[in-house]
């Protein structure tokens, strides 16, 4: 046993399972193609069977037939023929039958030659069979409509007679007119055969194979790697129990991987020792760095509107929003406030990038978007003059997506402007939340002197509007599976009928059912407000 869980063990093993892979894989191709070979070679000998029974038939007489049921001696004689023939060439089947061209799945035997051997019964003049696969089918259309052979290679295996190839042809009358099809059906007898012999020999060398090379490798596994490897491995041993560097050099002068190896375990035993001097002024360094985190993280969470109902005493809205940064601060930021007695303002943004650079940027941009929207001030003006502003102060070549939003709440004129972030959701009272269609614009920060351009609409009472980042729509799963709009607009429009405050955590927990344990790499934030009433001017 121990020899088998050794790495000489393991090693050989693998050489094992490699030389037995590679003969299964060997076998498998081979077994195709050899299969493919034999396969059409039977049905090529199909073909040519079908060819020489066309010979035989009188085809100007089959509409004959098929009207009035009665056979005559010539239809006899060339039954008889048939019948020799499927005997002589060892078919199994040799037909000719009429194709109704209305649905190309019923057809009606002229003539059924069996092979005396299988046992089959046969089909008289003016049998209908209605059943017909959809793979003749298509045979069928391609004989009938364009005069060719089967366009698709037909094999079926069967217990009483094993594998089976096909054949079909147009047969014509003599004006050229396509009055029936025959079709052949051989059986390939030595196919199981010849493919069992192929795999029976493909094992056997592979085996002699994995013999002959296991004999030679295990002479030089001993001595080009075990040897070296047990020395290693007692080195490593020492210096697990001492902790000390190494007196004497191990003496592995091999120029492969081994040598380079032990030439790494003598670097990495001084390394971890001068490591382990470090390792507490390190650590002491990653506890400060991370309680600074933290009190970064509470600033920015305190920055961002917490508090709900955010506006108690205002009956004209209701308005809920989150943000779960991906990282311990995050660049997303929403905000909402009263521009002034009539007028509510929404903000929704993500910076670009992650971590401290983009929290500090966001606490910049979202301050100057607030101080610069002002009681009748024009919201394009206002990304203006906050995108040239960030142009400025820009060394690390950051930029904000963003949306900002106004609501007249006396009336429910709600003027907005878009710099690159992601269009808004609106749902119309009693209706269901529904992508409202915006124009982008560019991002703030990337280019100055931009000039962005307001829209606007207008809400009625009991509309609601959903604004959020595309760390929701990115969101992915552990198969690398995106949320995507088509999630997002299907769980909103289901909670179409909740008030913003239960609205954003069913969004959320959706979100969470879908990434399940996959790891979150963007903020996730967004913002749902409601009119709910008209204020009295």
């Amino acid at each position: 046993m121990k020899k088998l869980t050794g790495i000489a063990g393991k090693l050989t093993l693998g050489v094992i399972a490699f030389g037995l892979l590679l003969g299964i894989v060997c076998s498998i191709v081979g077994y195709r193609e050899f299969t493919a070979v034999l396969e059409q070679q039977y049905n090529d000998s199909a073909y040519e069977i079908a060819q020489a029974a066309i010979t035989l038939l009188n085809p100007d007489k089959f509409e004959q037939y098929l009207e009035t049921g009665e056979i005559d001696e010539e239809y006899l004689e060339i039954q008889a023929r048939l019948d020799a023939l499927v005997n002589a060439t060892n078919a199994t089947l040799i037909y000719v039958e009429k194709v109704d061209t209305t649905d190309f799945q019923t057809v009606t035997y002229i003539y059924d030659s069996v092979n005396k051997c299988t046992g089959f019964d046969r089909y008289p003049l003016g049998y209908t069979d209605k059943g017909v696969a959809d793979i003749y089918v298509n045979n069928m259309k391609n004989i009938v409509l364009k005069g060719e052979r089967a366009t698709e290679y037909l094999y079926y295996y069967s217990e009483e007679s094993g594998a089976h190839t096909t054949a079909g042809l147009p047969v014509y009358d003599s004006s050229g007119k396509i009055v029936a099809v025959i079709g052949v059906e051989k059986a390939m007898t030595h196919l199981e055969d010849a493919r069992n012999a192929y795999v029976r020999h493909v094992i056997l060398w592979t085996f002699g194979a994995i013999v002959l090379f296991i004999f030679v490798y295990s002479v030089f596994l001993r001595r080009g790697i075990i040897r070296p490897i047990k020395t290693l491995t007692k080195e490593a041993e020492r210096f697990a129990k001492t902790n000390l560097p190494p007196r004497d050099p191990m003496n592995i002068t091999q120029k492969d991987e081994v040598g380079i190896l032990a030439q790494a375990v003598e670097k990495m035993e001084r390394d971890i020792v001068e490591y382990t001097e470090n390792l507490t002024a390190i650590t002491a360094e990653k506890e400060r760095v991370n309680t600074e985190l933290s009190v970064a993280t509470r600033i920015q969470a305190n920055m961002l509107p917490s508090i709900f109902p955010a506006f108690p005493d205002r009956e004209e809205f209701e308005i809920f929003a989150t943000m779960n940064p991906a990282k311990e601060v995050g660049g997303d930021f929403y905000d909402f406030f009263m521009v002034d007695d009539r007028h509510l303002a929404i903000v929704m943004a993500d910076v670009s990038g992650k971590g401290v650079p983009a929290a500090l940027f966001m606490v910049i941009g979202k301050t100057l978007i607030k101080d610069h929207t002002q009681p009748g001030k024009d919201l394009g003006c206002v990304f203006t003059e906050v995108n040239d502003l960030l142009c400025e102060s820009n060394s690390e070549g950051l930029f904000i997506t963003a949306f900002e939003g106004v609501l007249d709440l006396v009336s429910g004129e709600f003027r907005f402007v878009n710099a690159g972030h992601e269009i808004p959701y609106i749902c119309k009272k009693n209706g269901k939340f529904a992508p409202y269609k915006i124009r982008p614009g560019f991002v703030l920060a990337g280019m100055e002197g931009m000039r962005y351009k307001c829209g606007e609409t207008y809400l009625e009472v009991g509309d609601k509007i959903f604004q959020y980042t595309d760390g929701i729509t990115e969101a992915t799963n552990g198969q690398m599976e995106l949320y995507g709009m088509d999630r997002l607009t299907a769980i909103l429009g289901e909670n179409s009928t909740l008030p913003p405050g239960e609205l954003l955590p069913a969004v959320k927990r959706d979100i969470d059912h879908f990434v399940g344990e996959a790891p979150q790499f963007d903020d996730i934030t967004m913002l749902c407000l409601e009119y709910r009433a008209r204020m009295e001017d």
